[in-house]
Formats: C-alpha cells, sequence, structure tokens
C-alpha cells in the first residue's frame, strides 16, 4: 500500500479496475469521474490484476449499459458500471435480471438525488434506496478510504456469493471529497482472491460449445418456487461479506463489520446512520462522550441483506433509545427505509425496550455538520423524542425539525482549515485540488479538500474546503472556522460575508486591484473592516488580475492565487519547494496546450512572491462606519425574501413556506442579480457604429442591447446616441448591462465597426460602471419609439424584439444561448419549452434565479424540464395538450359563431379566429376581437352567456402556441434520439432544437454519437475512432420534417431564415445548431468566429431542408454553405480536443484527422448532390 491524495470516485474506480475486463458505462454526474478516470488509465496503458487493459464502452444510456452490462456478464467477462440518480433507476430493469441470474457485478454508485419537484445533482440516497428490492446487495462507504476498501470487499463478495453488489457512497461528499488515504495495490487485492470463484463464474458463461438457455418464460406453476431457489445464496452472503472484510481488515489494519458500533460501551441513545454522515456523527459523539454524555453510533456498512442478528449484536446492552437517520424521503410511508428496517429487526428479535425514532437529513447534500448531530442526541434526551423528524432545515410547515441552533463545534485540535472564493471557470478549484494534492503526497500531514458550487455553469461561485493536520481528518462537512480565507474576485467583498467564519488571528488574503490604503479604504465596505480589525487578521493583498494581465494570462489568477497562499503559509512546506511542485503539477496541466501556456502559469507562480502585499492597518478599522456599500437588493419581494438569500449563500436559512410545494418558481428574475463579476466589459464608441445589431443578436447574455428614443425624449447627459438609420425623428443607442456581462468579448469581437476601428471595445469595469448601470436602467423604463417599420426576420430588426431569455448562468462566451435568446426574440410571447436536461437546462432553470422573463404585457416562454430522456416526448405531450384543449376551444367557438347569427360582429370574430386558429399572428388578431365580443356578451343574459365564459375561461388558449423542445447532442443523437426519432415521425406541429456541441457539455465533455472521428473527449482519450452521426440526414428521411443546420457566426440571416421557416411549418422541425464550447479548449471570446472558420473550412455545413417545396414542385434542399475555402486542418488543430491528440498521438492523429477531413467533404458533397436535384 501507499498514500496517495485522491477523491472517493478515483478509489472506487481503482479497485474496480483491477477486477473488472469490461466496463459498460454511460456519463452522468457524479459518477461520470469513476469511468472516466477508468478510460485514462486504459488509454495510458494499465492492466488490471489480469494482466489486461479494460475494454470500456460508452453506451446511448445508462438502461443500454445496464443491458450491455447484463450481456457481457452472461458472456462471461467481469464487468461492471459506474452510475447515479435517474441513471440507475433507469438500470432497474436489468438488475432484476442480473440478480434473478446470479450473475457477480458490482456496480458503484455515487449517491444521488432523485429529480421530483426539482433536478439536484448532489448526493443523498434516494437512488439507492429505489433499488432495495432488485436482490442486489447494498454495501455503503462513508468516507474516501472506504470506498477504498469495501469497494474491494464488494468485489471479492461477489464473486464468493454470486449475488451482485451495489456499492455506493455519498454523490460529492465523498465522490469528490479528496483526501489522502492508503490505495491498495493490484497484487495486494489479487492475493485476496480465490480464482475458483472466478473460474465458476465463467463456466456459466453461454457458450455454444456447452450451450444452455437463459431468460425463459414461466407460468403460474413454477415461477413461484423458481423465484425461491435464490434463498440459500442470499443466506450466505453475510457471512462471505463478513470473511471478506476480515481479509480487507487484516490487509489494511482498518477494521470493519456489517455494523459498526462506536461511542460509549454503556450508552444509552445510539444513532444508526450510513454513508458520510457517520464520519461528521462520530467526531460529535467523541466530544459528547468526554463531555459526560453516554452516546453510541451504528455503522451500517451491509444494508441488503440487512442482518437482523448482526445489527442487534451491534448495539451495547444499555442501549435506551436509537435514532435512526435516513437520507432519503419516501413520501406517504410510515418511515423512511433504515428506519423501518430497524423496527422490524427489533421486533423480530423480541427487542421491546429500546425507544425507536426516525429522521430524515442531508437530502441534495444538504449539510450535516456536529450541530446538527448534536441536535439529533438532544432530542433523544426527551422524555418523548420526536419521531419522523427532520434536522439540517426549518420546517415551518409541518413542524417535523429539530432545533439545532447551538453551534457545537466537534473538530478535532489541529487541524488547520481554509476557504476559497472563486468565479466558476477561474480556475481556483483546480489550483486548490493541486495544492491539497501537493500538502497530501508531499508533507506528513493527512489532507481533505471539498468543493461547492452554485448552479450555474462556469461564472458562478465556487468555496473550496481544504483541511489539513497531523491526524487523519473525518470532518465530512464544510468549514465554518477557518484560519486563512482566500477572496479571488474582488466583486466578491461587497455581495459574500466571507470572513464571519476567520478565527481570531487568521489570515485574509484578497486579490483587488486597490494596492494603496487610500483605495482600500475606499472600496471595502465597513463591515470588512470592522471584521478585520475586531479579528485580528492578518491582511494580504495581491493585484492577480493586473499581474495576469501583464503575463498575457488574460484574467487568470488562479496560479497566482496559488502561489499566495503558499508563500502566506509556509509552515506547511518551504515556500521554495511548493514553488517546485506547483511548477510540476502546471506543466502536468498545461503541456498538452503548448509551452507558452507553461511559461506563462510558471511567470505566474514567481510573480506572486514580489506583488504580494501584507496591509498594516489602522486599528480605527474595528469602529469603521465608512467604506464601499454592500450590494444593494432589487425591490421585488419574491427576490428579496427567496432569492437573495440563497444568492448571498445563505440559502440553508431559508423554511419550507418559502417554497412552492410542486418547484415552480416565478420568471425573470435574473435581471436581479447584477452580479458584476466581468473584469472588463464594452464600452460604445459611438462614431464607430454602423447599427448594424449584429453585437445584440450573438450575445450570450442579452446584455448589450439597441435602444430606439423619439428626438424629444429626455435622457440622461451620459446617454449619448446619435440618429437611427433608416428611421428619421429618432435616436440610437447601443446599451450594455456592465453588471450583468460576463466580459467574454464576444460582441466586440464580431463588431465590424468603421474602416477598422470598432464600435466596442473591452474596457475595466470600473472605468464605465457607474454610468452605464444608470444608463442600462433607464433604458428599461423609457418609452421606446416605434420600430416596426424595419423588417424584424433581419438580423438588424430581430434585435428591436426583446429577449426573453436574459443573464443566464451559462459560460462566459457560450456558444449555445445566442440561439435560445434569438428564438424568444422571435417567438417568446407565446413559447413553450420543453428541455432536456443538460447545459441548456442548468443555465435556463438553475434556483434560485429564472432568466427566462416577459414582455410588458407579461407574456414569456413557459418552460419545463422533465428528464435527460424523454425530453421530445414530453415536449411532444405538451403539444398533445395544447391540441385537445383548442379542439375543445373550437368546437365552442364554432358553437358560439351560430347562436350569433344575430350578433354579426361576434360571428365575425369567431369566423375569423376559426380561419386563423393554426397562424400564430392571424390567432393572435383575431383572439383580441373574440375576447371583447365575448366580455360584451357574457352576462347580458341571452342564450350565449355560458359558451362565452367557457371560451374565456380558455382564452389563454386562443393564439397559436409555439411548441419548441429544447437539448444537447447529448439528448438528441444518443439517450433521447430514440423518443426525437419518434416525435419527428409523428408528423406533429412541434420544433426542435439541438445545440450540437459535439459532446455532453454539462457533464464535463464525454463523447457523444455526435463528436466528430479524431476529437479527443472523455471516453474518447485516444481521439473518436468513428464518425459522426447525420441526425440532419436520418430525420430528412421522413420528406416531411423541416430539418436545418446552421451557424449564426457563419451566416446570422440563414439561421433566422432556418427559424422563421421551421416555426411556420404545419409539421415537425429540426434545427441543428453548431455551438462551440468551452469544453473544445478554444478562445470562448472567439465562439463566433470559430462558427464561422468551421463553415469556412467545410467542417460543418448550413443548409435548409423545406417540406413545403417539395409541395409546390421544388427542390426541398438549399445547401446554404459555399465551398470550402479554409485550412481544415490549420482549423482543427485550433482547437485542443484535436490537437492534444497530435501532441500524445501524433501517428495516429494524422490517420484519424485525415479521415475527419474526408468524411466532411463527403457529406458535404452528398448534401451538393442533394441541393442539384430537379
Amino acid at each position: 500500500m501507499k498514500k496517495m491524495t485522491i477523491d472517493g470516485n478515483t478509489a472506487a474506480s481503482h479497485v474496480a479496475y483491477a477486477f473488472s475486463e469490461v466496463a459498460a458505462i454511460y456519463p452522468i454526474t457524479p459518477s461520470s469521474p469513476m469511468a472516466e478516470v477508468a478510460d485514462e488509465w486504459a488509454t495510458a496503458g494499465r492492466v488490471n490484476m489480469f494482466g489486461q487493459k479494460l475494454r470500456l464502452a460508452e453506451m446511448q444510456s445508462e438502461g443500454g449499459a445496464a443491458g450491455a452490462v447484463h450481456g457481457s456478464l452472461s458472456a462471461g467477462a467481469l464487468t461492471t458500471t459506474y452510475t447515479a440518480s435517474q441513471g440507475l433507476l433507469l438500470m432497474i430493469p436489468n438488475m432484476y435480471k442480473i440478480a434473478g441470474e446470479l450473475l457477480p457485478t458490482v456496480f458503484h454508485v455515487s449517491a444521488r438525488a432523485i429529480a421530483a419537484h426539482s433536478l439536484n445533482i448532489f448526493g443523498d440516497h434516494q437512488d439507492v434506496m429505489a433499488c432495495r428490492q432488485t436482490g442486489f446487495a447494498m454495501l455503503a462507504s462513508g468516507s474516501v478510504q472506504e470506498v477504498m476498501d469495501l469497494a474491494l470487499v464488494a468485489h471479492l463478495s461477489t464473486l464468493r456469493a454470486k449475488v451482485p453488489f451495489l456499492h455506493f457512497f455519498d454523490g460529492f461528499r465523498t465522490s469528490h471529497e479528496v483526501s489522502k488515504i492508503d490505495v491498495i495495490d493490484y497484487d495486494e487485492m489479487k492475493a485476496l482472491v480465490d480464482m475458483k470463484d472466478i473460474d465458476d463464474f465463467k463456466s456459466r458463461a453461454l457458450n455454444p460449445e456447452h450451450p444452455i438457455q437463459k431468460g425463459t418464460a414461466q407460468n403460474g406453476d413454477t415461477y413461484f418456487q423458481n423465484r425461491e431457489t435464490a434463498n440459500k445464496y442470499y443466506l450466505a452472503t453475510p457471512a462471505i461479506v463478513q470473511e471478506m472484510m476480515d481479509k480487507v481488515s487484516k490487509l489494511t489494519g482498518r477494521s470493519y463489520h456489517l455494523f459498526d458500533y462506536c461511542g460509549a460501551p454503556d450508552a444509552e441513545n445510539v444513532v444508526v446512520i450510513m454513508g458520510s454522515g457517520a464520519d461528521a456523527m462520530e467526531e460529535t459523539i467523541n466530544r459528547m462522550n468526554k463531555e459526560g454524555h453516554k452516546v453510541g453510533l451504528v455503522k451500517v456498512r451491509l444494508y441488503r441483506p440487512f442482518v437482523a442478528d448482526a445489527f442487534v449484536a451491534a448495539l451495547p446492552k444499555t442501549c435506551k433509545k436509537i435514532a435512526v437517520l435516513d437520507r432519503t424521503k419516501e413520501p406517504g410511508s410510515l418511515g423512511e427505509p433504515l428506519y423501518l428496517d430497524v423496527c422490524s429487526a427489533l421486533f423480530e428479535k423480541g427487542v421491546s425496550k429500546i425507544k425507536v425514532v426516525g429522521g430524515r437529513y442531508g437530502l441534495g447534500s444538504k449539510e450535516f455538520n456536529p450541530s446538527m448531530c448534536y441536535a439529533v442526541y438532544k432530542n433523544l434526551e426527551q422524555k418523548e423524542p420526536k419521531n419522523h423528524f427532520t434536522v439540517g432545515i426549518y420546517d415551518d410547515l409541518t413542524n417535523t425539525s429539530l432545533d439545532f441552533s447551538e453551534k457545537y463545534d466537534a473538530a478535532p485540535e489541529g487541524a488547520i482549515s481554509c476557504k476559497f472564493y472563486g468565479l466558476g471557470s477561474d480556475g481556483t478549484v483546480g489550483a486548490n485540488k493541486d495544492s491539497i494534492k501537493i500538502i497530501g503526497d508531499h508533507t506528513d500531514m493527512y489532507a481533505q479538500a471539498y468543493f461547492f458550487y452554485d448552479s450555474k455553469k462556469s461564472g458562478g461561485i465556487t468555496v473550496s474546503h481544504l483541511r489539513f493536520g497531523k491526524t487523519p481528518i473525518q470532518s465530512s462537512y464544510l468549514i465554518d472556522s477557518a484560519d486563512f480565507i482566500a477572496c479571488h474576485n474582488p466583486s466578491y467583498i461587497t455581495r459574500y460575508d466571507m470572513l464571519s467564519d476567520a478565527k481570531e488571528g487568521g489570515k485574509f488574503l484578497l486579490n483587488s486591484p486597490w494596492t494603496t490604503m487610500e483605495e482600500l479604504e475606499k472600496n471595502l465596505p465597513a463591515k470588512v473592516k470592522q471584521q478585520i480589525a475586531k479579528k485580528h487578521l492578518k491582511f494580504y493583498n495581491i493585484d492577480g488580475i493586473g499581474i495576469a494581465s501583464q503575463i498575457g494570462l488574460n484574467g487568470k489568477t488562479s496560479t497566482i492565487m496559488q502561489s499566495a497562499f503558499f508563500y502566506i503559509n509556509d509552515s506547511i512546506m518551504p515556500y521554495e519547494e511548493a514553488a517546485d511542485l506547483m511548477k510540476k503539477a502546471v506543466y502536468k496541466k498545461f503541456s498538452r496546450k503548448g509551452d507558452a501556456v507553461v511559461n506563462m502559469n510558471y511567470a505566474a507562480i514567481d510573480s506572486a512572491k514580489s506583488g504580494l502585499q501584507e496591509i498594516n492597518y489602522p486599528a480605527s478599522w474595528a469602529t469603521a462606519t465608512d467604506g464601499a456599500p454592500m450590494v444593494s437588493v432589487a425591490d421585488n419581494e419574491y427576490f428579496k425574501n427567496v432569492v437573495h438569500p440563497i444568492l448571498v449563500l445563505e440559502g440553508d436559512k431559508l423554511p419550507t413556506s418559502a417554497f412552492n410545494a410542486d418547484g415552480s418558481v416565478p420568471v425573470g428574475t435574473t435581471k436581479y442579480e447584477k452580479r458584476g463579476v466581468a473584469v472588463k466589459v464594452p464600452k460604445w464608441i459611438t462614431e464607430n457604429c454602423i447599427q448594424c445589431n449584429q453585437c445584440s443578436f450573438v450575445c450570450p447574455h442579452a446584455c448589450i442591447r439597441p435602444v430606439v428614443l423619439d428626438d424629444a425624449t429626455e435622457k440622461p447627459a451620459t446617454f449619448v446616441t446619435k440618429p437611427t438609420t433608416g428611421l428619421k425623428g429618432t435616436q440610437f443607442r447601443m446599451q450594455v448591462s456592465p453588471l450583468d456581462c460576463m466580459g467574454c468579448g464576444v460582441c466586440a469581437n464580431v463588431c465590424p465597426g468603421t474602416k477598422g476601428n470598432k464600435a466596442l471595445v473591452m474596457v475595466p469595469l470600473e472605468e464605465v460602471v457607474d454610468a452605464d448601470a444608470k444608463n442600462w436602467e433607464f433604458a428599461q423604463e423609457v418609452k421606446q419609439a416605434d420600430t416596426s417599420s424595419i423588417k424584424r426576420t433581419s438580423v438588424k430588426g430581430s434585435q428591436f424584439n426583446q429577449p426573453l431569455f436574459e443573464f443566464s448562468g451559462a459560460c462566459a462566451g457560450c456558444g449555445e444561448t445566442p440561439y435560445v435568446k434569438v428564438v424568444t426574440q422571435m417567438f417568446g410571447d407565446r413559447m413553450i419549452i420543453a428541455n432536456a436536461t443538460g447545459c441548456s437546462s442548468i443555465y435556463g432553470g438553475s434556483s434560485p434565479t429564472c432568466p427566462y422573463t416577459t414582455n410588458k404585457e407579461g407574456h414569456g416562454p413557459a418552460w419545463a424540464n422533465s428528464l435527460f430522456e424523454d425530453n421530445a416526448e414530453f415536449g411532444y405531450g405538451m403539444n398533445l395538450a395544447y391540441k385537445a384543449r383548442r379542439t375543445k376551444l373550437a368546437a365552442e367557438v364554432s358553437a358560439l359563431a351560430e347562436k350569433w347569427a344575430d350578433f354579426a360582429e361576434g360571428k365575425a370574430a369567431c369566423e375569423e379566429w376559426l380561419a386563423n386558429v393554426d397562424d400564430a399572428e392571424g390567432s393572435k388578431a383575431a383572439a383580441e376581437k373574440l375576447i371583447k365580443a365575448c366580455e360584451g356578451c357574457k352576462d347580458c343574459g341571452c342564450e350565449c352567456d355560458a359558451l362565452c365564459k367557457e371560451v374565456l375561461k380558455a382564452k389563454d388558449c386562443l393564439v397559436k402556441k409555439s411548441i419548441w423542445i429544447f437539448g444537447g447532442d447529448g439528448w438528441a443523437y444518443d439517450i433521447g434520439y430514440g423518443g426525437l426519432d419518434h416525435v419527428l415521425a409523428s408528423g406533429e406541429d412541434v420544433n426542435v432544437l439541438v445545440l450540437d456541441t459535439e459532446v455532453y457539455s454539462n457533464t464535463g465533455g464525454q463523447a457523444s454519437k455526435s463528436t466528430p472521428t479524431g476529437s479527443v473527449a472523455k471516453f474518447a482519450s485516444s481521439g473518436k475512432r468513428v464518425k459522426k452521426k447525420d441526425l440532419g440526414m436520418m430525420a430528412m428521411s421522413y420528406g416531411y420534417v423541416y430539418v436545418a443546420q446552421v451557424a449564426m457566426g457563419s451566416n446570422k440571416q440563414q439561421f433566422l431564415n432556418a427559424l422563421v421557416e421551421a416555426e411556420k411549418y404545419h409539421g415537425p422541425s429540426l434545427i441543428i445548431a453548431y455551438a462551440p464550447c468551452i469544453n473544445h479548449g478554444i478562445n470562448m471570446s472567439k465562439s463566433q468566429d470559430e462558427e464561422k472558420r468551421a463553415v469556412d473550412c467545410g467542417y460543418w455545413q448550413l443548409y435548409r431542408y423545406n417540406p413545403e417545396l417539395k409541395e409546390a414542385g421544388k427542390n426541398p434542399f438549399s445547401l446554404d454553405s459555399k465551398e470550402p475555402t479554409g485550412d481544415y486542418q490549420e482549423f482543427i488543430l485550433g482547437e485542443t480536443r484535436y490537437s492534444s491528440l497530435k501532441k500524445t498521438q501524433p501517428a495516429a492523429a494524422e490517420k484519424l484527422f485525415k479521415e475527419n477531413e474526408e468524411e466532411s467533404k463527403a457529406r458535404y458533397e452528398g448534401y451538393k448532390k442533394l441541393a442539384e436535384e430537379e
């Protein structure tokens, strides 16, 4: 064994790799890294304990992965998989089969919440509890070290028992926690394996040389008794597990049992728990027992089969009360699963004198700390403890919650705790992962790191929690008392309360451009000054942004801040040693991006020493009353009461009554955030602007928009305008919202300007923020001039429509969101959106704010997400609903028209609506007249009153709805393809927008069937070996599906034409949009240019297929991209996803890149032939 600093996923994968010949997988957070690291190991040539590389197969869905696992096991290969949440639920049908056929395997699960009222990607036990009836044995790990040890127990046990195992550990809290552990070598594992168990498994494989038949159909006369034949295997399993635990314990020196008790030998109050919460609970009881309490803890290891004898034997004889904690919720049940199992076990064993209560904790990775653990024991001390309680929340609706307001610090003395506040994608998390590995691998200290993320994509807040010390760290909860705090983004200083967790005499490192005392006095809020002075913090400042700009790192400050951390904390290790180790980590991480990037990061490390300032602040700061104000909160009740607390990291304090039971939330709340995270923002140079509106068209966050005012409109002095081209009597301005801008620079890059002079230039935020923030507010409130004479189907004209998707949580420079924004500008006031789980659902529908908004009439997109795999069917169902509702409405309007024979105006309104029922603008105009007629008649006393009221009840169905189905290529090409194909084949009037990034962007860049040949992606680390699926051609084969392939960076008008045609077409439409992604390894400020270059060289083709033209006797196919002129190889080598393969495997890269180019040429030639057909 050797010490290594790794996370829980890597620990599980390390063991699974040793025992497996095959892994069939599908990406899902938070389990994907298990498969990713296995793929990397296989690519690098690692062999398992049998001397062979793992054969890893990425499937189209988790259901497909489970089927492949079943087939591989049936054919005699040792096989595993890794999954979580909805993915695990999709495997359940095959899990029954695998268990029923006694096939030994281990499914490794990063246990995660299930999407119910909302999606949650974080950890709890809802998913694994849905599998407890499948026949899989279930083994729980509570820490990274336990994952390593118990994964080994699971693999050894399944081979002997023939019962399949589900080995689970808490998603994120354990799967992503980085910890210093003992790593068991493969030779050590192999010594524990009885090869006869493997031989027996392989002898039962399907083989034509000794054939058998499996999976037969049985009738009622035999099914029952055959089902019972498995009993002896399950009865034998617990003893086998204990035997394997003993073997592993002998090897490692760490003791494991089916149920492990710790605490006072004479404890009266005992908690039963499994998973990572057990470590926090153990820390708590250690302190409580020192204080004289008599408390204990039972850690559940083997949950299925549940062994009542072993459980009762684990309890101290003195036990009087038990609290069972479940990390799941089962609405309507008598109690949660573990609670019911404990009650049943005690009842069966005749133990009647122990009082048992149950409670829920930690759903969706809700924090579970010693204060909460203490509250559970305090509840047990009551004469009548509360049963069916919750802990960690404030339930003011059903009053289930325990009071945990008493802070209880159970962390062992001597551990150093550090917190780092960063911005998603700024490198803070990556740098801290490197730091904890440097500390763990190169000192004698134990180390632990855990990372908090908000729900935005890159660009959200991250908080890194690092602990290290001389003893093993069991603190499975967030740091709330820190020795060191770093703020990596200066805008946070007025947004978050970072220093309340600082210890007396601790250290605070700020990244800011405020290098003088005068600047600090001005820019630090009074509260921050007070905290620094009252806690006697050592305060350091470094202008990381300025240093990064000088070096050429384009605002990337993480390496600078990491170096400053080690310099300040040189008690960890000598700074020079740390600097050397940082440089080695930099080379490993960035070498594939080229020497220039490596050298810039080397310079960043060296610069921290000279750039760091220790601030000798005055004692008067302790009573400071002046300084920068904290960011003001928008005057909106929902935002103030619900959204803002979540944004400032105080969402844990919200009570249950703050939320709607069905999970629904108000729209249009991103506009209140005003995050101010951009380093640079665009400044409008009036005289250089040609008013083309391209900048507005491509803005990923809808934060730059044209404003047109009448000449007579009064405006602020800073609101500079120029005469509007083609619209006399008006003034034009391109207005930026600096506090909503992400600073990507896409707008400035696409700006054509005048005579080479740009109309938009990127300047530091502070240069324009004061004036432009006010100008933006003015632009939103002022009455704008009538621009209806400008054609709305032109690129310029479309941008005078209000975006109804704004300020999302997408990455800076995102290639997807400009498409979504423009769709809402064209049809948003009548859109209903079904959104597949993925990037577009996360930036489009993540708590606490909603980027979909409304126009002045209160109309806007109605958006919903169901699951990943069913999105096409979900949207199809919406269409079915409105079709049915509007059919009923049409019948009522027809009946009303007949009854209104003598009411000419009303009859005409009915007939106009019926004639335009399926026309967007026509139904909108007719609806106004019909509503007016019905309002005038509904209470007049005539026989039409009832019908009028029925029509008015359904008036929100009068306007034709625009049904849209959004999703990425992972959904459309893979997991959701079957449903998508069916919906397109249905002929119904739905519109599908596929945001094609050619990878699974949301889960970190795994290969999909859209990934082209030679592209490096996760699960294709040596380059994808098969070509990209042609989704458009497959859809065109039906002949009645409108299909377009677009890239707005290449041809904005073609994209707009496709949108208009697709939405107008009375049938299914499919638009496939090329979307550059941060996972491609490109400069995202040039994402639009990347689209143009992709089309110019022939990598991506533009076309439209319109079935209406076919009906008119014309060629339905229009090839909209010209013959390729760009250098194809130069284009792909400009993206790291391709160039990295050339660095690592040049021969393979040359072959694959040539194939890639030939495939694109062949595709273009095929389209060309279609376009030339008569």
